[in-house]
C-alpha cells in the first residue's frame, strides 16, 4: 500500500499542467472538478494515462463554457451522458492533452431497453457509488490532490482483485455491461474477480443480452487485445457469459472420449491463442501486436469441430471438414458482433486455410502447391505462418520438432520461390488484351475462361516464355467447343 502511494504521488505530480490548470478554472466558476476512474487506477500502477477523465459538480453547459475557453477544440457528442471533451495542443515541447469532464451521474437499466438511464448526481462520493470496480472508484480533487477512496479501491488495487464498489447485483442490473468489464479488466490488468461478483455474475448472465451488439464488441476486443487475454476468457466462460456473447468458445468443452483419444479443444484453442500472441512483432514486424485478426484466428479456428465430431469404429475420433464449417461459423458470429468487414472476412480465412499445411511433412509438395498456398492465403500469409505454427500444442516433443522443421523447410521455399517468381503478384504470362489478340476475339467469357486456364498453368509449372505461352492458349482454345 505505501509503495502504491509513493508510486502513484510521483505519477500525480507529472500530470500535464494544463490538465491540473481545469481544477483552478472550475474552482474559480463554482464547481468540484476530480481526475477519476482509470487516469487514477493507473497512476498507482506507475502508468501515465494519455486522455484524463474527470468528473465535476457542473452541469454540461457549464462544462462546455469552461473547456472552450481552456481548450483549441472541444466537442459534445457525449453530452446525452453529461460528458464533453476538449483537447489542448502541444505547448513547449509537451503533448497534446484530451480530456473529458462528465457531470456527476448514475446510470440504470431498464430491463426493456438496451440504452441506460442517465440521472445527474450531487456529489463526488455519491457518482464513485455508481462506478464498476473500487479500482475504479477512486479519485484526485483538484486543484488540491486530495485523494478519495470511499470504497477501499487502494487496497483492493495492492490486493490485485476487482470488487464492485456496491452490491454485485445491484451493480450488475444497473449496467450489465461491467460483468464483461470484469472479464476484460482480468486480462488487462491481471486481476482476479472476488468471489462475490463471480457469483452474481454467473446468476445474471443472461442479463447480458440486454447490452447492444456494440457495446459487447468493444469490450470482447479490448479483452483481446490485452496482455494476457486467457484469463478474461475464462471468466466469460466460466461465469456462462460467453454462452451469450460468444457461444462457440464455450462449446469447445467437448466430452473427452472414454479412450482420452482427443484433446480438450477449449484448453487446446487458448493454448493457441497464447503462442500466436508470442509470434507476434513489433510496429515494423509482419504482424505487429496487438493483431486482432491474428488473435481471433488462434481462438476459434477449431470452432467447426464440434458440428464435425464424429466417433469411429475403432474407436477414434474425427473432425472431417472442420476448417470449412469452422470458416462460415466464424463468419456468422463475428457479423452478429457487428465487427468489420475486412476483418470477418480475414478471420473466416484463416480458419479455412489453417489445416492447408498438414500433410506437408509427409510428402513434398511441388512447387505448384507452395505457389497455390502463398496465392491463397494472399496478404493474411504472415499471419497463417504463426496461425500455423501456434497450432502444435502437441507434448510430443519429436512430434513438435518434426512440424516445427517441416514449416520451416516450407517458409524456405516461398522465399525462394518468392525471389525467383515474385509470388505475391502472381499472374498468368499473358493478360486479357494479349488473349483476345492471339485468338482474335472480343471481352466476353471465353477471355475469362482463357486468362483461368493460363493461371492453373502458372501454377503448375511456373512461369513460361511468351511463345511457349501463346502455343499453350491456342492448344486449350483448339479443343473448346465452338458455336
Amino acid at each position: 500500500m505505501v509503495a502504491l502511494q509513493k508510486r502513484a504521488l510521483g505519477v500525480i505530480a507529472g500530470l500535464a499542467p494544463a490538465a491540473l490548470e481545469l481544477g483552478d478554472l472550475f474552482a474559480r466558476a463554482g464547481h468540484e472538478l476530480a481526475l477519476v476512474g482509470g487516469p487514477v487506477r493507473d497512476a498507482f500502477l506507475g502508468r501515465v494515462s494519455a486522455d484524463l477523465d474527470f468528473t465535476t459538480s457542473a452541469s454540461p453547459d457549464e462544462s462546455e463554457r469552461i473547456l472552450a475557453a481552456w481548450g483549441d477544440a472541444h466537442w459534445d457528442i457525449g453530452r446525452a451522458f453529461g460528458t464533453i471533451g476538449a483537447r489542448r495542443h502541444a505547448r513547449r515541447g509537451s503533448e497534446d492533452v484530451v480530456v473529458e469532464v462528465t457531470t456527476y451521474r448514475t446510470d440504470a437499466y431498464d430491463p426493456t431497453s438496451r440504452k441506460p438511464e442517465v440521472a445527474f448526481g450531487d456529489s463526488l462520493e455519491g457518482d464513485l457509488s455508481r462506478r464498476d470496480f473500487t479500482v475504479n472508484s477512486m479519485a484526485i480533487r483538484l486543484p488540491g490532490l486530495t485523494f478519495v477512496d470511499p470504497f477501499d479501491g487502494l487496497r483492493d488495487l495492492a490486493r490485485g482483485v476487482l470488487r464492485t464498489p456496491v452490491d454485485p447485483r445491484q451493480s450488475f442490473d444497473d449496467d450489465p455491461l461491467r460483468m464483461m468489464r470484469a472479464a476484460r479488466f482480468a486480462a488487462q490488468l491481471g486481476f482476479r474477480v472476488d468471489d462475490a461478483a463471480l457469483a452474481a455474475a454467473t446468476d445474471m448472465a443472461e442479463r447480458i443480452a440486454i447490452v447492444s451488439a456494440e457495446r459487447v464488441r468493444d469490450e470482447l476486443v479490448k479483452l483481446l487485445l490485452s496482455p494476457q487475454p486467457r484469463p478474461g476468457l475464462r471468466v466469460l466462460v466460466d461465469t456462462g457469459l460467453a454462452e451469450h456473447v460468444l457461444p462457440e468458445l464455450p462449446a469447445l468443452r467437448l466430452e473427452i472420449d472414454e479412450h482420452h483419444r482427443h484433446k480438450d479443444v477449449y484448453e487446446h484453442s487458448l493454448t493457441v491463442l497464447d503462442k500466436a500472441i508470442a509470434l507476434e512483432t513489433g510496429p515494423d514486424g509482419a504482424v505487429p501486436g496487438p493483431d486482432l485478426v491474428l488473435r481471433l484466428a488462434a481462438l476459434l479456428h477449431d470452432i467447426g469441430k464440434p458440428a464435425t465430431r464424429r466417433f469411429e469404429s475403432g474407436g477414434g475420433v474425427s473432425f472431417h471438414h472442420h476448417e470449412v464449417v469452422g470458416a462460415k461459423m466464424v463468419g456468422r458470429r463475428l457479423k452478429a458482433l457487428h465487427l468489420d468487414k475486412a476483418t470477418v472476412q480475414a478471420v473466416a480465412r484463416l480458419t479455412e486455410l489453417h489445416l492447408r499445411f498438414h500433410g506437408y511433412g509427409e510428402g513434398a509438395w511441388t512447387d505448384s502447391a507452395v505457389r497455390r498456398y502463398v496465392t491463397d492465403a494472399g496478404p493474411l500469409l504472415e499471419r497463417l505462418h504463426r496461425l500455423t505454427r501456434s497450432d502444435c500444442t502437441t507434448r510430443n516433443q519429436r512430434k513438435a520438432r518434426r512440424l516445427s522443421e517441416a514449416y520451416d523447410d516450407l517458409e524456405t521455399r516461398i522465399a525462394e520461390l518468392r525471389e525467383q517468381e515474385e509470388l505475391a503478384s502472381i499472374r498468368p504470362d499473358l493478360d486479357g488484351t494479349q488473349i483476345m489478340e492471339i485468338l482474335g476475339i472480343g471481352p466476353g467469357r471465353e477471355v475469362g475462361a482463357a486468362y483461368k486456364h493460363l493461371l492453373e498453368l502458372r501454377m503448375e509449372h511456373g512461369p513460361m516464355s511468351p511463345d511457349d505461352a501463346r502455343a499453350a492458349l491456342l492448344a486449350w482454345w483448339a479443343d473448346q467447343p465452338h458455336p
